[in-house]
């Protein structure tokens, strides 16, 4: 992704650049603490073999989804996803960090919204995305740095 930034852009630091790009487009806490923590926890040890993380992604713009949508050029129900990792090959990751919206409306909880989410969720596995979530209260919590670097190493882990 560094590479690909460095191409079109003409900043002097390219990839703290980029970074920064990155953190704006983030929308809540939650996903800020996640994002910084990618890269404290994995940056150093992997380096340029570092796995891209695209926050706020499309997946209709994913060239693999492109390909499997249906026919009639559809695109998936919820396209905007938190993150995409795009892993070796062509391991596609997606996480989620949950707020209330994700599963309640206002502040009742919604069983119809949950099926749905749960419905989507189902149907992005089908296309070949692998999924976690996070609760947005989980990475607020007292031990959510703990908790957010080994899951992340353990995904790397995994998938490199």
């Amino acid at each position: 992704l560094v590479a690909w930034w460095s191409s079109i852009s003409s900043f002097s630091d390219p990839e703290r650049n980029l970074y920064r790009r990155l953190l704006e487009s983030l929308s809540s806490e939650p996903e800020r603490r996640f994002f910084r923590l990618y890269f404290e926890t994995l940056r150093n040890d992997l380096g340029e073999r570092l796995p891209a993380i695209i926050p706020q992604v499309y997946l209709h713009y994913d060239p693999y989804t492109l390909r499997e949508l249906p026919s009639n050029g559809s695109a998936l129900a919820r396209q905007r996803m938190d993150f995409l990792f795009l892993l070796p090959y062509r391991q596609r990751v997606v996480i989620e960090i949950d707020g209330q919206q994700h599963y309640a409306d206002g502040d009742v909880a919604s069983p119809k919204r949950y099926a749905e989410m749960a419905a989507e969720d189902r149907n992005l596995r089908l296309q070949g995305y692998e999924l976690y979530r996070f609760g947005g209260y989980e990475l607020m919590s007292s031990n959510w740095r703990e908790t957010g670097a080994e899951f992340l190493k353990r995904l790397i882990k995994k998938s490199l």
